[in-house]
């Protein structure tokens, strides 16, 4: 019996329903119903207004070459890849990536650490020898 529930519960959540279309309509109010990749949700996220500051002030830091303010940043910007990836408590995200509107974050977690790594690299100073 707990095969053919966990069959049934599989064929249901393949079925597109109304409570799925209105969370992506909630998540993602522009959702034209093609499946999202990982290109299209690193540029969504990278175009939001909060990683649009963030980019702004790593900017900033890096042509002052502040070694502070770049660690800074690099740290603010690894809070909002944790609150990325936290669990969600409510299953929407999950719910949202099962019908498609949201893709895995992991190419923009990618390039976020690889930018944060070249910034922190090249703010560092290094002591100057005789």
């Amino acid at each position: 019996m707990g095969s053919f529930r966990r069959g049934l519960i599989a064929g249901l959540a393949v079925l597109p329903g109304t409570a799925w279309a209105e969370m992506c309509t909630q998540l993602r109010p522009g959702w034209d119903g093609t499946p999202a990749t990982q290109v299209t949700e690193a540029l969504g996220l990278f175009t939001s207004p909060l990683v649009l500051f963030l980019l702004a002030a790593l900017g900033v830091a890096v042509a002052f070459r502040h070694a502070m303010g770049t660690a800074l940043v690099a740290l603010l910007w690894s809070f909002f890849i944790s609150y990325l990836i936290l669990p969600d408590q409510s299953g929407l995200r999950a719910a949202a990536v099962e019908e498609g509107c949201i893709a895995s974050p992991t190419l923009f977690i990618a390039l976020s650490a690889a930018i944060c790594t070249v910034a922190v690299i090249y703010t560092f100073r290094r002591e100057k020898r005789l």
